[in-house]
């Protein structure tokens, strides 16, 4: 059961600073953990989450009747599922983090100056990350063990409707860290669901917090972003596309097209808008959206789509701006590779866009000229994935240019800093 969750804010404020001084204080020592006793740790986190599977599912379970009750839509509820499948997954994720090569301390450039001092750039934590995060539990699980990895404190602060399964994994967090005998304090869970706890992260907790990285809606990552006093890695939305050009094999781009949009409708990766080429469209336009209608998509169509395939709703300029997280689909025609540019540069939300084609010079346009975080050729948009990019899990996907962009996994949870030998150089 949850404990009495505080409301009162100056009892909030207390709590959260408390939460900050203890994460500063344990990111030091865990800055300069072993390896070996890091992953001994995600193993132990691993074990402790499959041993505990009926725990948290008896959690789930009641946060999603309550979330059901509460009118919460189809596509959180799928967030917030969680199954034996699912929790398997969450610790193989773990196995897969611990895995990785270890990235603190990565000499990440090396070179010699003329003076005789060699430099090295070398990878370092960024020390306390705050992640603030809606409906999926198994983000519990997976930031957490990528900040352990990359040598991090982490602040978790999950959201009402799975503060019950949260608890419960977290609590498995927290027996990896005590078997490795590291700071109990580097992953904490956040144990009000007041929203002033958030307000009180983006402050930076008195300089404890180093980055910000929001999961969840729009409107918490907007919220995020407008008021956040530290750095925030972060996507506002996932409008993804997929363009089909007429050089497209017709039983490749059928079958990624489905999945693309139909494999899980509530995720970030998944495709809210078709582009066909219009060269195309007399032999490929009709057995696609056919195969989507199949698959249980509704269609919204373009003028000129609907007159080449009636029968669907008609699109309007919102649908071109619209991240369903549904089995909903925007399709329209366009001329060729630029007509898609084009398209994409005015509604894209810069996070993952494919080209199904056959014509190397329409994926090496596609590739050069579209600006977003992860573009895929021939493939689904549904690998936009750090487990699915071999990172073991991914703390968030991020659409910004600075530092991260793209999945978030160890790697873009460390900073650098420069280290300079000599033999007693001076400067003239």
């Amino acid at each position: 059961m949850l404990e009495p969750l505080a409301t009162d804010t100056n009892s909030i404020e207390s709590l959260m600073g408390e939460i900050g001084r203890n994460a500063k204080v344990a990111a030091r020592p865990l800055a300069i953990a072993s390896t070996e006793a890091k992953n001994k740790a995600l193993e132990a986190m691993a074990e402790a989450i499959e041993n505990a599977e009926s725990e948290i599912l008896d959690a789930n379970n009641v946060d999603v009747e309550k979330a059901k009750a509460a009118g919460i839509s189809g596509s959180f509820i799928d967030r917030l599922i969680l199954t034996p499948d699912r929790i398997r997954a969450m610790a193989d994720g773990i196995r897969a983090i611990a895995d990785l090569k270890d990235p603190v301390g990565d000499v990440i450039a090396a070179w010699d100056r003329p003076n005789g001092l060699h430099i090295e750039r070398v990878r370092t934590p960024l020390g306390v990350i705050g992640v603030i995060y809606e409906s999926r539990p198994n983000v519990t699980a997976d930031a957490g063990a990528l900040c352990l990895k990359s040598g991090n404190a982490v602040i978790l602060r999950g959201g009402s409707d799975s503060a019950r399964s949260s608890r419960a994994i977290h609590a498995c967090l927290v027996k990896g860290l005590e078997s490795a005998g590291l700071p109990v304090h580097a992953i904490q869970l956040v144990p009000v669901t007041d929203r002033a706890a958030v307000g009180f992260m983006l402050t930076g907790l008195e300089g404890a917090v180093d980055v910000i990285v929001p999961r969840g809606g729009k409107s918490l990552v907007a919220r995020v972003q407008s008021e956040a006093r530290v750095p925030v890695f972060a996507h506002l939305e996932g409008l993804c596309h997929v363009y089909v050009d007429k050089s497209a094999d017709l039983d490749m781009a059928t079958k990624l097209i489905v999945n693309s949009k139909m494999r899980r409708t509530g995720i970030c990766g998944a495709a809210e808008t078709l582009l066909i080429d219009k060269a195309a469209a007399s032999t490929h336009l009709a057995p696609m959206l056919e195969a989507l209608k199949d698959a249980g998509c509704e269609i919204h169509a373009s003028e000129e789509v609907l007159a080449l395939s009636p029968g669907h709703l008609a699109a309007t300029e919102e649908d071109w701006r619209t991240e369903y997280l549904d089995a909903i689909i925007a399709v329209t025609l366009v001329d060729g590779i630029s007509g898609a540019i084009a398209h994409i540069a005015t509604y894209s939300s810069n996070h993952t866009e494919a080209v199904i084609a056959d014509d190397a010079a329409v994926v090496e346009r596609f590739f050069n000229e579209v600006d977003s975080a992860i573009l895929l050729h021939n493939a689904s948009t549904q690998f936009a994935d750090g487990g699915e990019f071999g990172m073991g899990a991914e703390i968030g996907i991020a659409t910004g240019k600075m530092h991260a962009r793209g999945p978030v996994g160890v790697e873009q949870l460390t900073s650098f800093n420069y280290r300079v030998h000599g033999s007693g150089q001076v400067r003239p």
